[in-house]
């Protein structure tokens, strides 16, 4: 299929082409060379806090285990697994290296957004341009108007998602309700996060490159970098190396297979979840990015493409990434120019281009967590690491930061408390904890155009839940979520 998509692009792409990557390392990827903390400016001391802080996530029953890269001037500073694949006392200790997780709603930016990037650098896509121009279908209503900018923006006025897994029977009726699903905004009017925004966007990169999505990506930017072990779909003889979580009834398997319903809907491949991978493969996939767009001789996006897509765009959203917020997982010492996202399977990756650090954590704390509130777990783990690598940074012209006398992890504030289901339905637990802004309502988002800084609380963090019933079992980004590891949506 490579040698497909470089015609392809000669005959009618413009722009630069990825070079025909080498061939895969069957022992996996290797990622960045490992280096002191004090050899890149960081205190070795204050990353111990990192250790402290994942492992009380383990104790509390939050996830059976972790793996945690820490990055900095092109190195890894601290790169472990922590715990195991499973709870049981004779699952595998988790890798950096090998362990595989599903990244959930990191495949909106580690995949769906480059997609998009590498099109556009090649001049396929214009941001402005509707959707229309490149997905005929898309069409109906005000959908003439929704253009791809707003897409990765989430202002295109799609609803958060539908249940589609309930709706459809194969993968081409779930694509076609994507598709037909109805505007509940006009375009541009409201931030509503959207899976099915992503999925629409996905669906664009395969229009446009004539291929589908999973192998663009191997072919522009996961094998050009040498990222072998990121891939939709993995292999079966992967099982062993993947991390569990869990099943959604229908016999699927606990290993392997999209944990989200949709994405699994639509045939394991989607713009808004499916992509797995390891921890070392994400580390050389965060270092491209601080870069400009290139890693080891290979340029995979340019420079100015990389800050156009990085830089905020309406509200706290830049196109297709997140920004912090001093909540939701992005703790509250990263820059201003920082970017990043998470997936509601416990992954996070947030990059800082002003410290030239990132910080990756992938846990699958769905899988049978053992915690009453697992939300609440990850969402102190992730700021913690956030704070905790920041904190680290020694060479700062501002100084080095003061430590705080304790971390969230050490507060454990709402980890341990039950909460009695409300009758008539199950307890409403806010999924918008283990996402960053994921559950927003229109009310809430103009709110946040208002006011930025009541949005920015770290309070919020700790105690938002969605005002709307749980009353389905799939998630849509505008209602709430339960805590159970049924629950599938995906941030």
């Amino acid at each position: 299929m490579l040698a497909a998509a470089l015609l392809f692009a000669l005959a009618g792409g413009s722009g630069a082409v990825a070079p025909i990557p080498p061939a895969p390392d069957p022992a996996g990827g290797v990622g960045l060379p490992v280096a002191s903390p004090a050899s890149v400016g960081m205190s070795a001391e204050r990353l111990e806090a990192i250790d402290r802080v994942v492992e009380r996530g383990i104790e509390a029953g939050g996830y059976p285990g972790a793996a945690v890269i820490v990055g900095r001037k092109g190195k890894a500073v601290l790169q472990r697994g922590f715990g195991r694949l499973a709870w049981d006392e004779s699952s595998p200790e988790v890798s950096p290296t090998s362990t595989i997780y599903d990244l959930a709603s990191l495949t909106k930016v580690i995949g769906t957004t480059t997609a998009i990037m590498v099109l556009f650098d090649q001049g396929r896509i214009s941001l402005d341009a509707p959707v229309s121009r490149y997905l005929p279908e898309f069409t109906g209503g005000e959908k003439d108007l929704v253009t791809i900018r707003q897409l990765l923006t989430h202002r295109s006025g799609l609803p958060a998602g539908r249940e589609i897994f309930k709706l459809t029977h194969d993968p081409v009726e779930a694509r076609k309700l994507v598709l037909s699903t109805p505007l509940i905004a006009h375009p541009g009017q409201y931030y509503e996060y959207s899976d099915l925004g992503a999925d629409v966007l996905g669906m664009v990169v395969e229009a446009v490159s004539q291929q589908p999505l999973d192998e663009f990506l191997a072919d522009y930017v996961f094998h050009p970098l040498g990222m072998y072990q990121t891939e939709f779909r993995p292999a079966d003889s992967l099982d062993a190396r993947i991390a569990p979580t869990g099943t959604s009834g229908g016999g699927r398997r606990t290993r392997g297979e999209v944990n989200d319903e949709n994405a699994y809907a639509l045939g394991g491949v989607a713009g808004h979840a499916g992509l797995f991978s390891t921890a070392t493969d994400l580390s050389i996939f965060a270092q491209m990015m601080l870069n400009g767009g290139t890693y080891n001789g290979v340029r995979i996006i340019a420079d100015s493409t990389v800050q156009l897509f990085t830089t905020r765009a309406a509200g706290h959203r830049a196109l297709g990434w997140d920004t912090p917020t001093g909540s939701f997982g992005s703790g509250n010492y990263l820059s201003e120019r920082s970017y990043g996202h998470t997936g509601f399977t416990g992954t996070s990756l947030w990059i800082d281009p002003d410290r030239d650090m990132f910080v990756i954590l992938l846990t699958n704390r769905v899988y049978a967590s053992r915690s009453p509130h697992p939300v609440r777990v990850i969402a102190d783990v992730r700021s913690d690491l956030s704070d905790a690598a920041s904190l680290a940074v020694t060479d700062m012209g501002s100084g080095t930061l003061v430590m705080p006398a304790s971390f969230r992890a050490d507060r454990e504030i709402g980890w341990h408390e039950r909460v009695r289901a409300k009758r008539g339905g199950r307890a409403r637990h806010a999924k918008s904890l283990s996402s960053i802004h994921g559950s927003r309502t229109r009310r809430s988002a103009a709110k946040h155009e208002r006011s930025s800084s009541a949005r920015h609380t770290a309070k919020r963090s700790s105690s938002h839940v969605s005002k709307k019933p749980a009353k389905s079992r799939h998630a849509t980004s505008s209602k709430s979520k339960h805590t159970s590891s049924k629950s599938k949506h995906k941030r």
